[in-house]
């Protein structure tokens, strides 16, 4: 399912917490960044990921799961997985269990994350699906950060600050 501008724009507009499972303590990985940039936007981000459980990144401590989160009264509007695709149904499922009743409106898979029968789960549950795409990349697309083609705009940076 393709989503329209109007639709992501929506979307991110309406999503205030942002649970990216999969999150990575290494700055030069895609997940932090992508994390780094939507808690720089406003966002609130609840990093997810067991490995790193306890640690912190940009303030925010590092939780082992979704359902840590829902345990901990958590209120989370969108999950970004960073998941391999094989990996994104669990994920999902663990989302629809745990945070159905914690505010749970969007499940988004990040660029090369597909998974058509989980999408399928969470769309069933009433949760909105995007798939294969990057939330940081659609942001800086559609408020203007990054033209259509991502060059010789006089505005794409790769700061942070």
């Amino acid at each position: 399912m393709t989503h329209s501008d109007a639709e992501l724009r929506a979307i991110l507009d309406s999503v205030k917490t942002v649970a990216i499972v999969g999150v990575s303590t290494n700055p030069v990985r895609p997940s932090y960044y992508v994390a780094r940039y939507l808690d720089l936007k406003g966002y609130r981000v609840l990093p997810v990921n067991p490995v790193s459980a306890g640690q912190e990144v940009f303030g925010a401590r590092i939780a082992p799961s979704l359902k840590a989160l829902a345990e901990a009264g958590e209120t989370v509007d969108m999950v970004d997985i960073f998941r391999r695709s094989e990996d994104a149904g669990a994920v999902v499922d663990e989302a629809l269990e745990h945070l159905l009743g914690h505010g749970l409106k969007v499940i988004w898979m990040q660029i090369g994350v597909i998974d058509e029968a989980a999408a399928a789960r969470a769309r069933e549950a009433g949760v909105t699906v995007v798939m294969n795409l990057c939330p940081k990349m659609e942001y800086q697309r559609l408020f203007g950060e990054l033209a259509m083609g991502g060059f010789n705009t006089g505005r794409l940076s790769s700061r942070l600050t």
